[in-house]
């Protein structure tokens, strides 16, 4: 594990919802690290707050109180574009139920955040080089007969590595993963974890894995067990 700066830092976040005329409180003062190319496992029951957390350092979402640094900058004082820049080149999400858009293809789905990320016009230029760049993921990904497929024409093994395809498409040094295998039956689960440890491997990214896959959890570097939303404990398990 690397002992460099972390590139994703929360202090003190906290997270309350209204229900109604009641307040509900999620989060009540997370502090967390995460340096580059380190894994770590965010455990605990349902409700505990995991996912809230992952949305809030992926700035999904914003906390009430307490601040989330990427690379040592606070992107919610910058404005919109600038935090959105943050969020699509430097934070990949795989999520549990793809999210994929169901009228775009396999292809077009993974190159989507360039899609975003340029004009028009740049786009345009550089359509060619994406489309090439994205073609050569689902390859690497073994989908290369479902280039021109739509999410309802795959199964959900397939869907889930175009997710990841395009989680990865912009090379994020971030990647928040939300029980990624929670929706596939477990042969396929663990086709697309090796996929996804390989990838963390290569790319050296600095991962979070939501899990309540506790085996799971402990093929990663760090597990972090959450309740109530606090964070319970910290365990390494390996160097």
């Amino acid at each position: 594990m690397s002992s460099t700066a972390p590139v994703l830092s929360a202090r003190n976040i906290q997270r309350s919802f209204s229900v109604g005329e009641r307040e509900l409180k999620v989060l009540h003062g997370i502090d967390f690290e995460l340096k580059p190319g380190e894994l770590v496992a965010l455990v605990g029951a349902s409700g505990a707050g995991k996912s809230t957390l992952l949305q809030i350092l992926g700035l999904l979402d914003k906390p009430n109180a307490g601040e989330v640094l990427v690379h040592g900058e606070d992107p919610w004082k910058m404005d919109a574009s600038a935090r959105a820049r943050v969020r699509n080149q430097r934070i990949g999400f795989v999520f549990q139920f793809y999210h994929l858009l169901p009228e775009l293809s396999a292809m077009e789905n993974v190159v989507l955040p360039a899609m975003i990320s340029e004009s028009n016009l740049g786009y345009r230029k550089r359509k060619q080089e994406f489309e090439a760049k994205a073609r050569q993921m689902l390859e690497h990904f073994g989908l290369k007969e479902r280039l021109k497929h739509k999410p309802a024409q795959m199964s959900g093994g397939e869907r889930q590595r175009v997710a990841m395809a395009r989680a990865l498409f912009q090379d994020p040094q971030i990647l928040l993963a939300d029980e990624p295998t929670g929706n596939l039956d477990q042969a396929t689960g663990e086709v697309v974890l090796e996929m996804l440890f390989e990838e963390q491997k290569r790319r050296e990214l600095a991962m979070i894995l939501v899990t309540h896959d506790r085996s799971l959890a402990e093929r990663c570097e760090r597990v972090i067990e959450m309740q109530d939303g606090l964070i319970l404990q910290q365990t390494t398990t390996r160097a």
